[in-house]
């Protein structure tokens, strides 16, 4: 730490010495017209600004520099003031200086004054000059305090003067004083800083006390903001306390002394002003400065007589500002102050003034505090203090108040009232005269009758109180007669509470509490207490059911009987105690000893009870008495000894009734005893149930009757007891039991008879089962009353005699039994009725002696019943006694004659193995648990011994076995251990009592071995040995059923491998593991090894490593030596392998499995690959990591690619017959989209070579024909079984045929080294196109075109051969896929320069003859594009194209399609074509594309118009005629069509028409056409005048033709079309000649024409109405021009 600081001295010298050099450039500059320095020291003044610069550039520094910031600065510091230690004068000075500095920062300001306090309070006396200087500068920095910063300033520039006044006062006092003046507001830190002068400088403040309390005076007028009122009563309040301090030590001051008085007569106009006027501010801080300076105020202002009387006249507005806002407590303390005082000068406040006081006061005791109030509570005790003054002041008239409080029925009134009370009556001293209490307790006496429990608890408070306060004679009477009805009164409803009301049970048991603490006050500080209390208590024991008070109530009587006893008086008490009216003796210790059952309930009761039967052991048994003197101490001794946590029940309970029976030995002969016996058959229903008082209440009664002299009484009570018994409770069913066996003991005819005579009375029967006439209350069940009867049979065999046994054990004892149990529902309740019955019974008869002859007839019936219980019992838990029972019972059972059968001993030995071996050994300290654990396993060692070995039967081996399994996978050591101990002691016995004739089913032998092979492997020493021990009798089993060589070299090899499996060594462990399953593997047929790999799979992951990795070393050794043989089998072994390997968590052991399969995929493949593709998806980690590994062997990979590959291809091709098993499993139905997993797998992870280069290329397109084939819905992959079994959900979106048959493909492109391709591909969004159904064949066509243009040809000419591959298959979706590919290779000359033209020409005619419409479309299209491929050979297969595509054209129903498709390949083809190539086909296209003109698809128009077009071209003149009549028939049409709603067709029409007009033969025709425009409807219409005008010249029928035609044309569907037909018939009419207009029907073309006007479209029926207008005209003319019309 030193050497930092030093460190940072010189870094500070450093800075300085630089700054120093800046600033001597213009020093003159900052400190210009701030006056000389004196000294003169312009370096030190440097110095000091340097540092303080310092300090002030530091705070700049971010957070990761803070804490060398805070060194910095403090170094900065301490420079300064250890310069000051040498040159004090100079440094303040300078510190002076640089405070008036201009501009200087708020910072900078409060760092120099801070500094200059260190100085001071350094230097102590300084140079007067600096500190005149210093209190002016200070002194103005002080009062010109500007918001926030200059509030800073302010408070460093006052505690600077504050600093400055301990050793220079009189001109820090001159300074203040000068700025303090009368009638003049001054600054506020004027009088702040005149209060801390005060506080620090007390006596040298008070000569100025006076005039500064004067001059503050006159200020409080002018002082109106809040702020300023506020530093004026924090400065009167700062002033007062210095007062008082001066006052107080006087003798220490050396100036003139001034007297309380004086003090107090010039305070007190503040005090006046304080309260009448700033008290009514508004402000709440304004009004809390004012409460907290009255406080100091009145300590002055107070003991003086005269001002005294003048504060009592402010007390109603101090009373007044409890309405406001202010906190309360602030108000009580001055009401207190002034209170407490009144009672300490005896001048009490004026007595017009109490009623207020009461009033607010008492509101606030019995009202809640609002929410506002933080010191509610402590508001509350001063309100007690302040009725404490007021009770000693005015008691009279603070009880009359009181009283008429009381009379409010409102609880919180009366609680609050009554607690006030109770603060009166405990004052310390002095203490309230008796007169105050007697006036309270009159007003508490008002308040008895009420029944809230509130109101209960304080009066209760009230009496304890006037008790502990010495008052004891005032409660007599009527305070002891209340606190024993609230005791009755609580403990009632304690007793009888209701669910619903939870609220009301916390508050009596607080009544009860509060009750108790009363009786515990009143009896320990009472004397003299009334008998009448005496009896009341006395009573509570023996009548209260709420058990919780007795402990005092006990300690209470204890103490009252013991003061009676030791009064002067002695013999008159006690003889006056003992003959009150007590409970009977047998009654009251009835009632104690049940109670003292349960000694520490209550708060220890047993000790508090027995004191009290000691204490009255005289009045309750005379006879009693010495022995109870010995026995009592004894009891409460053992008490004392222990705890209730150390206590033990049943010890306690044998000592209670062993204290019973010596008591009743005492009284032998009488009857005391039977009478003992009817008081605690009276107790049983005051206790619930269950209860330990209770359960020994009934052990208790059962041990008393027993003793009973007169049967015939003993009787009445059992029979009253069975009746009255809930035999629905468990314990009240027990709790009789058991006394009707301990009355057994010396009862047991009566018992037996009494239990009879109970039957018989209830009308036992089927039919008949009315228990509830006798109990109402308790509607008892068949069932259970049946139960209860059973097991008090069963206990009075118990219990009774042996002799007396043999003779009732069989009629009525057990025969009653399993009667009521036969004749029940046998529900668990039942069971274990009948459980514990047998158990008793067989217990009991087993114990009896000379039982030779002895043939226990019921013994099949119970040992039926005992193995359904066993069977229902839990075998993962033992918590009761119950199996062991069950297992003891059927020992004894089968030692009694007559004994087991082979199959009852088998059962018995089964069920009882299951519910035992699941039990888990109990920690050493559970002492309970241990010890049942330990009873069940010697029960079944005993059941074992006695049933297995004498027999056995070789067909439960295997159920044996399996109900062993589980523990012997366990993952617990202990059960391993105990279960393949048992299962070796099963074979032992097996091997030795079963016959080698007998053979073992098919695959148990496999079953047994897998089970118990990993146990070799074990962790366990001992289990491991077991283990071995277990197979080696399993083989030689084997051996010997089976005949096979087992010689004696394999039997040392096993005894060999037996000793080393004794090592700890795992690794050596596992290699003897993989030894013995060599030597057993010769042993094993080909089904037995099936079974063994599936349970030794069923084992993975079912216990730790060392078992999975036992488990795969038997696979995989049994693999490699059997492989060849098990081709029937390995679909069974794989699938075993498959279903359990993702339980396997360790990397060897999953990487050894692997193994195993692919070396099955090596000699079986095909059935392999198939079981591997029937796994379901998505594809698990697992079935991953197999396919990764086949990835890892390239030449294993290809050839599984291949099959792969063949998997899809053999869904296009035609389903063969199976040859042989392989084909049976390649030909088997596998999802294709696992198989597109797959591949996609394996072409990601296999290394690549040049062989790859065909089958890549073949599989590409092998995934095109089967995303072909995926697009159609009946196509879509199969769900297979395999996937419902595990998955429920679907496939994740990207798991689906097209994706991952995408990305196949792209990961193939990559493998072909075709990324440009593969890019070109991506950018125009092929894979995209492909994705989709309605995109697909798009896709495949720009695929295919991508695929030609390729520069690779060893690609196109694959394809090209893949190509005609596919469309030659009997999948429709291979041949639409391949087709589409075909439309773009007849496109390129790849098909003709590979010599496959024909073939491919061939092929497309066979899917121009389909009737699917898609493959026809692709068809024509491929034949169309021979044009582009191969031109030359168009003319050679033109009557094959020709006719194909005519044939689209003539079939009807054809689609739109097919037909359009037929339209534009004969456009392709003419073009190749010469007129005499077509032949006669020519008239039948053109006489076919004319009927498409006017069809409503508008693609079938436009390819007609364009054919139409190319028909024009393609004319020569043998043609020419033909042609000319077919191009008038058309004109029509495609005058109108050229307004056609397709824009397209449209264009082609108008395109087409002027091809044709030259076929007119008129020049004037051709001439009129416009190409540039003709479309346009002014230049058609020009065009359409000009064609009228000519055919009127020339063919003007020809014209009246068209007329005809034309108006055909207005029914079209098409509006454009419509339109056109009206406006062209106009045109016509126009021009035609008179003569035919005479021809004309024109009704029949007006009623045409007006139809058009009910059109929708607002077009047609303009044009309708404009033509509708010439043929009016046109009619006019040709009436005009007839005969008839001139005329």
């Amino acid at each position: 730490m030193p050497s930092i600081i030093n460190l940072t001295s010189k870094e500070l010298e450093e800075e300085m010495a630089e700054a120093a050099t800046e600033s001597h450039e213009d020093p003159s500059e900052e400190t210009e017209d701030l006056g000389p320095l004196e000294p003169d020291d312009s370096g030190t003044f440097q110095q000091v600004t340097n540092l303080l610069n310092i300090m002030e550039s530091e705070s700049t520094k971010t957070d990761a520099a803070e804490a060398g910031f805070d060194m910095r600065k403090r170094l900065a510091s301490v420079i300064i003031t250890e310069k000051a230690t040498t040159e004090p004068s100079v440094v303040m000075n300078a510190l002076i200086r640089c405070l008036q500095v201009p501009e200087i920062s708020a910072q900078r300001k409060v760092n120099i004054y801070n500094i200059l306090q260190e100085i001071i309070q350094q230097e102590g006396e300084l140079e007067e000059r600096c500190v005149q200087r210093l209190v002016a500068i200070a002194s103005k920095e002080m009062r010109d305090m500007l918001e926030m910063e200059g509030y800073m300033r302010a408070e460093v520039a006052s505690d600077t003067l504050v600093a400055l006044s301990r050793n220079h006062f009189s001109l820090v006092m001159y300074e203040l004083q000068h700025h303090l003046k009368p009638l003049n507001l001054t600054e506020e830190f004027v009088i702040v800083t005149l209060a801390k002068l005060a506080n620090g400088n007390v006596f040298e403040f008070m000569p100025y006390m006076g005039i500064t309390l004067a001059t503050m005076f006159t200020m409080l007028r002018l002082a109106n903001e809040a702020k300023m009122r506020q530093v004026i009563c924090a400065a009167m309040e700062t002033f007062c306390e210095t007062v008082q301090f001066y006052l107080r030590h006087l003798e220490d001051s050396v100036y003139p002394v001034m007297t309380e008085d004086q003090f107090a007569v010039k305070l007190f106009p503040m005090y006046r002003y304080f309260v009448t006027v700033w008290l009514r501010n508004n402000n709440p801080e304004v009004k809390l400065g004012v409460i907290k300076s009255l406080k100091p105020m009145l300590s002055l202002l107070l003991p003086n007589d005269d001002l005294r009387e003048q504060v009592y006249d402010y007390i109603p507005l101090l009373l007044a500002e409890y309405q406001g806002s202010l906190e309360a407590l602030f108000i009580t303390q001055v009401l207190r102050q002034i209170l407490e005082m009144s009672v300490i000068t005896n001048s009490p406040v004026p007595q017009m003034q109490l009623h207020t006081i009461f009033t607010e006061l008492h509101v606030q005791v019995c009202s809640r505090a609002p929410a506002q109030q933080q010191y509610s509570s402590q508001n509350l005790t001063e309100i007690v203090h302040c009725f404490i003054a007021l009770a000693r002041s005015y008691p009279k008239e603070l009880m009359k108040f009181f009283l008429s409080q009381m009379e409010m029925s409102k609880e919180a009134v009366r609680v609050g009232t009554l607690a006030l009370i109770r603060a009166v009556v405990s004052a310390d001293e002095p203490k309230m005269n008796i007169r105050t209490i007697f006036l309270a307790i009159r007003v508490v006496k008002n308040t008895l009758s009420d029944t809230r429990s509130k109101v209960r608890m304080a009066i209760l408070r009230i009496i304890g109180q006037l008790a502990l306060s010495g008052f004891q004679d005032r409660i007599k009477g009527w305070g002891l007669k209340y606190v024993s009805v609230q005791l009755t009164l609580s403990t009632y409803k304690l007793t009888n509470r209701r669910d619903n009301f939870y609220q009301r049970d916390l508050e009596e048991k607080m009544v009860h509490k509060v009750t108790m603490d009363t009786v515990k006050i009143i009896t320990s500080s009472v004397s003299g207490t009334t008998n009448e209390f005496w009896v009341r208590l006395l009573c509570y024991i023996m009548e209260t059911d709420y058990t919780e008070a007795l402990t005092p109530i006990c300690v209470s009587l204890t103490n009252l009987a013991e003061r009676q006893l030791h009064a002067k008086d002695e013999e008159a008490n006690a003889s006056k105690s003992r003959h009150v009216d007590l409970p009977a003796p047998q009654k009251l210790l009835a009632r104690l000893l049940v109670l003292m059952s349960s000694p520490y309930k209550g708060e220890g009761r047993g000790i508090a009870m027995l004191n009290l039967l000691k204490t009255l052991s005289q009045s309750i048994a005379p006879s009693m008495a010495d022995m109870w003197e010995l026995e009592i101490p004894l009891l409460v001794k053992y008490l004392e000894e222990h705890t209730e946590f150390t206590w033990n029940q049943e010890t306690w309970e044998d000592k209670l009734i062993q204290f019973l029976r010596n008591s009743l030995k005492k009284t032998r002969g009488s009857n005391w005893s039977l009478r003992l016996s009817k008081e605690l058959n009276n107790q049983i229903e005051s206790f619930d149930s269950p209860s330990l008082e209770k359960g020994f209440l009934y052990r208790a009664l059962g041990f008393t009757l027993a003793t009973g002299l007169e049967a015939d009484k003993v009787e009445v009570l059992l029979l009253e007891l069975l009746y009255k018994t809930d035999y629905s409770n468990d314990f009240d069913r027990e709790g009789v039991i058991l006394c009707f066996g301990l009355c057994a003991r010396g009862q047991v005819k009566t018992v037996l008879g009494v239990l009879r005579d109970f039957e018989e009375r209830i009308q036992e029967s089927e039919q008949s089962w009315q228990i509830g006439a006798w109990r109402k209350d308790h509607p008892w069940r068949r069932e259970t009353v049946k139960g209860a009867l059973m097991v008090m049979y069963s206990c009075v065999a118990a219990y009774c005699h042996p002799r007396m046994l043999l003779i009732h054990v069989g009629n009525p004892i057990t025969a009653k039994i399993i009667h009521h149990y036969s004749s029940s529902c046998q529900d668990i309740c039942l069971k274990l009725a009948f459980m514990k019955s047998v158990v008793q019974v067989t217990d009991a008869i087993k114990n009896i002696k000379d039982l030779e002859d002895f043939q226990f007839a019921q013994k099949a019936t119970l040992t039926g019943i005992i193995m359904a219980i066993i069977k229902a019992e839990p075998t993962d838990s033992l918590v009761s006694p119950v199996r062991t029972m069950a297992m003891d019972a059927l020992s004894y059972l089968s030692k009694l004659k007559p004994f087991y059968s082979t199959e009852e001993s088998s059962e018995l030995m089964d069920i009882s193995i299951h519910s035992v071996i699941s039990l888990q050994p109990p920690a050493e300290s559970n002492e309970s648990i241990k010890t049942l654990y330990t009873n069940a396993l010697r029960a079944l060692e005993q059941l074992m011994e006695g049933l297995m070995q004498r027999h056995l039967d070789p067909k439960g081996l295997q159920e044996m076995v399996h109900l062993l399994e589980k523990w012997i996978l366990s993952e617990k050591e202990w059960e391993r251990e105990k279960a393949v101990n048992l299962y070796l002691h099963l074979m032992k016995i097996y091997v030795q009592s079963v016959s080698v004739c007998i053979p073992l089913k098919l695959g148990q032998f496999g079953s047994l071995v897998g089970l118990i092979a990993p146990g070799t492997c074990d962790s366990h020493r001992k289990t491991r040995l077991a283990s071995m021990d277990v197979l080696a009798s399993l083989l030689d089993l084997h051996a010997s059923q089976t005949c096979s060589s087992w010689g004696a070299s394999k039997e040392l090899e096993l005894e060999k491998c037996k000793e080393d499996l004794q090592g700890s060594d795992m690794e050596k462990i596992f290699s003897i593991s993989s030894r013995i399953s060599k030597v057993a593997c010769l042993q094993f047929n080909c089904d037995e090894v099936v079974s063994l790999v599936q349970k030794l799979c069923e084992n993975f992951g079912a216990m730790d490593l060392q078992h999975d990795k036992a488990s795969v070393t038997w696979i995989c050794t049994f693999l490699q030596m059997r492989v060849k043989e098990l081709e029937d089998k390995v679909a069974e072994i794989l699938g075993a392998i498959l279903v359990h390997l993702p339980m396997v968590d360790h990397q060897e052991v999953r990487r050894l499995l692997i193994e195993g399969i692919l070396l099955l995929a090596h000699y079986h493949q095909e059935t392999v690959l198939t079981a591997l593709l029937r796994q379901p998806l998505p594809m698990e980690s697992h079935l991953t990591e197999v396919w990764l590994a086949v990835a890892e062997n390239v030449p294993f990979a290809r050839t599984m690619l291949h099959a792969l590959m063949g998997r899809l291809q053999a869904r296009f091709m035609p389903r063969a017959n199976a040859a042989s098993k392989a084909d049976i499993w390649r030909l088997a139905a596998v999802d294709p989209l696992m198989t597109l997993c797959t591949i996609h797998l394996l072409v990601e992870r296999m290394d690549w070579d040049d062989r790859l280069l065909e089958p890549c290329l073949d599989l590409v397109y092998t995934l095109l024909l089967q995303l072909g084939s995926s697009q159609s819905p009946e196509a879509m992959s199969p769900v297979l079984k395999t996937w419902r079994l595990i998955h429920t959900g679907t496939l994740p979106e990207e798991v689906n045929l097209q994706r991952v048959t995408i990305r196949s493909m792209q990961l193939l492109f990559r493998r072909l080294n075709s990324e440009s391709l593969l890019c070109t591909l991506e950018e125009q969004g092929v894979w995209t196109l492909l994705e989709s159904s309605s995109t697909f064949l798009q896709g495949v066509s720009q695929l295919a075109r991508l695929c030609v243009q390729s520069p690779q040809g060893y690609y196109r000419q694959r394809l090209s051969e893949l190509v005609l591959r596919g469309m030659a298959s009997e999948a429709l979706s291979c041949r639409i896929s391949s087709t589409a590919v075909c439309v773009e290779f007849m496109s390129d000359p790849i098909l003709h320069q590979e010599k496959l033209l024909k073939r491919a020409v061939l092929m497309l005619e066979k899917g121009a003859e389909q009737e699917d419409e898609v493959l026809w479309v692709l068809s024509l299209r491929a034949l169309g594009n021979m044009a582009l491929g191969a031109p030359r050979k168009v003319r050679q297969y033109r009557k094959l194209l020709l006719e194909k595509c005519l044939c689209s054209l003539r079939v009807p129903g054809v689609s739109t399609s097919v037909t359009s498709e037929g339209l534009e390949v004969l456009a392709k083809v003419l073009v190749e074509l010469r007129e005499g190539d077509l032949g006669s086909a020519f008239n039948t296209i053109s006489e076919q594309c004319r009927t498409f003109f006017d069809n409503e698809s508008e693609l079938l128009r436009l390819k007609a118009f364009i054919l139409f077009g190319k028909l024009a071209q393609v004319v020569r003149i043998s043609k020419k005629r033909f042609f000319k009549q077919e191009v008038k028939k058309a004109w029509v049409p495609l005058m109108l069509h050229c307004q056609d709603p397709c824009s397209d067709a449209a264009q082609a029409c108008v395109a087409t028409m002027f091809q044709c007009v030259h076929f007119w033969g008129w020049k004037a025709l051709e001439k009129s056409v416009d190409h540039s425009d003709a479309a346009a409807p002014k230049e058609m219409t020009g065009f359409q005048m000009t064609l009228c005008s000519v055919l009127t010249q020339k063919k003007p029928a020809a014209l009246y033709n068209f007329l005809l035609e034309t108006m055909s044309y207005v029914r079209s569907n098409l509006p454009r079309i419509r339109i056109a037909a009206c406006n062209l018939a106009g045109i016509i009419m126009k021009q035609m000649s008179a003569h035919y207009l005479r021809k004309l029907d024109f009704p029949v073309l007006r009623n045409s024409l007006q139809e058009l006007q009910l059109d929708s479209d607002p077009g047609v029926w303009r044009a309708a109405l404009e033509t509708l207008n010439i043929l009016d005209t046109c009619s006019q003319q040709q009436l005009l021009a007839s005969p008839e019309g001139i005329s």
